[in-house]
């Protein structure tokens, strides 16, 4: 169970640099061009992939009567499934916010 603990810490590294990617929207507050790239890479892509596959393999434990709290420490897990909401509603707003009906 290590390896949740591992994909645990790595979804949480995504999340923080999802937010900074979020930030990064709003003002852009760096300037190197090749830091921006990689924070915007990792934020992203990875956290929309590596976020919820771990909420996923909570999930799944939980389901086969597993606790993943007693490898993972219960913030971490409470931070990840925060970091997965404002993921969706970032995804939400994208898709959805700016559609106009024709009729």
């Amino acid at each position: 169970m290590r390896w949740l603990l591992f994909l645990s810490r790595l979804s949480f590294i995504c999340g923080f640099f999802f937010l900074i990617s979020l930030s990064l929207l709003v003002k852009d507050w760096i300037k190197d061009e090749s830091l921006v790239s990689s924070i915007i890479t990792i934020g992203f892509f990875m956290g929309l992939v590596v976020v919820p596959v771990t909420l996923f393999c909570y999930l799944f434990l939980w389901i086969l009567g597993k606790k993943p709290g007693k490898v993972v420490p219960p913030w971490l897990i409470i931070a990840n499934i925060i970091v997965l909401l404002l993921l969706l509603g970032y995804v939400y707003y994208i898709n959805y916010t700016h559609t106009t009906i024709e009729i």
